[in-house]
């Protein structure tokens, strides 16, 4: 019997990615399953999976294998997620309702980054360990210049996936949903602006032209050319491609090549695919057709996907100072969102709903959060205001995914778009 429970827990801890990663998904699904019998949207059950499987608490999977060898789900997660989210925009719909969609987009996005970098700013210099070691303007501020800029992000996978399950149509989910994709294009150009302000707090020099303007725009103008091409060719290839096995092969693979491209031309995979997804259902018959082949794998890359970012957070590493910059950051993305979306709405004369409850929709924040926030880590070299920074904004991207999905539920109810549903 002993032999027996030696061999069980042995293989628990093997350290084969290919077993781990069917316990993640496994796992993931359990934890899914058990959000809905309590009401939770099953995005909730994958997060807490993640944080109870993590290597800070239970340690059933190695750091190693969550930061590192596993972080091209995170990738493939993303690309079919913002392609999705691309295929949201159809420009039939957009048409009437393209002044809310930008009104709404830059009023939440730049409401919370002024309000999240206002409060750190504030308060960080009484409640993080040792700040009296920092200068104000060449390290803390950087840090909640930065931490504000990400604070704009929103994350579509959560939204996408609550969207899905609760099949939501209507103008509502459509004006979400194209805020959402924007969102994060202009999450990134505010964070290449404030990288550029912060590297030159930091180092005391002079702001260029280059860094401000010139560099920001390259990379998005080269995500929007190689997600154009591809799409390009899908239209071309688009006849000759009917059984549904083989349209899930060549969009995904498709979606492989956007991204990797991405990634070596220091462009945003994000944004390239959003591209390649707006393009493709706009511009191709029956692209219908090429998108419910994707749908099929969505809850098994969101399961994945969840479960994975759950298992990030390293509670350790947190001091009491960074719980309360945790409760900051938390704060003044919802305060900058939930009211930004309503001024946004109100220049826009958006429908009353739009304007009571879009903005508890755009709460949710993952993927481009947690990767703009481990980019910027290298700005800060060897300072311990990197490790402050990159844990506090994991750890409000935990409580986010925690709370923030049961609020897109309540929004999509409310709204009456959510199947079954009534308008309140």
């Amino acid at each position: 019997m002993n032999g027996f429970l030696h061999n069980i827990t042995a293989l628990l801890h093997n350290h084969d990615p290919l077993l781990q990663v069917g316990m993640l998904l496994l796992l993931g699904f359990l934890g899914g399953m058990a959000a809905n019998r309590v009401g939770f949207p099953r995005v909730s059950g994958y997060i807490v999976t993640g944080m109870l499987l993590s290597p800070s608490v239970s340690g059933f999977f190695r750091e190693e294998l969550i930061r590192d060898e596993l972080s091209i789900i995170t990738d493939i997660a993303l690309g079919i997620i913002a392609f999705s989210i691309g295929g949201s925009l159809v420009v039939k719909q957009l048409k009437k309702l393209y002044s809310s969609i930008l009104w709404i987009n830059f009023t939440q996005a730049i409401g919370a980054f002024l309000a999240t970098t206002l409060l750190i700013s504030l308060a960080a210099p009484y409640i993080l360990n040792g700040a009296a070691n920092f200068s104000f303007w060449q390290a803390i501020f950087p840090m909640a210049l930065i931490i504000g800029a990400i604070s704009a992000a929103t994350a579509p996978a959560a939204v996408l996936a609550i969207v899905h399950e609760h099949r939501a149509k209507g103008p509502f989910t459509t004006t979400l949903l194209s805020v959402v994709a924007l969102d994060d294009a202009t999450a990134i150009v505010f964070y290449s602006f404030a990288i550029a302000l912060a590297q030159s707090l930091m180092t005391q020099s002079d702001l260029s032209w280059q860094t401000m303007v010139y560099m920001p725009a390259t990379s998005i103008l080269t995500a929007i050319f190689i997600g154009i091409i591809p799409a390009i060719l899908m239209k071309l290839m688009a006849s000759s491609v009917k059984r549904r096995e083989t349209m899930l092969g060549v969009v995904v693979g498709f979606i492989f090549l956007i991204t990797g491209l991405a990634n070596n031309l220091d462009a945003s995979p994000l944004i390239a695919n959003m591209v390649f997804g707006f393009f493709v259902v706009n511009f191709i018959k029956h692209a219908h057709d090429l998108f419910s082949v994707v749908e099929m794998t969505e809850e098994m890359i969101f399961s994945l996907f969840f479960t994975l970012a759950g298992a990030h957070l390293n509670i350790g590493a947190l001091t009491s100072g960074g719980w309360l910059i945790i409760g900051l950051i938390v704060m003044g993305r919802f305060t900058g969102k939930l009211y930004g979306t309503r001024l946004g709405a109100s220049i826009a004369k958006a429908p009353s709903l739009v304007r009571r409850y879009l903005g508890l929709a755009l709460l949710p924040k993952a993927g481009v959060t947690v990767g703009l926030v481990l980019l910027a880590k290298n700005s800060f070299g060897d300072s311990p205001l990197a490790d402050i920074m990159v844990n506090a904004v994991l750890g409000s991207v935990i409580i986010n995914e925690l709370i923030a999905p049961p609020l897109v539920k309540y929004a999509l109810v409310r709204s009456g778009e959510a199947e079954g549903s009534k308008t309140s």
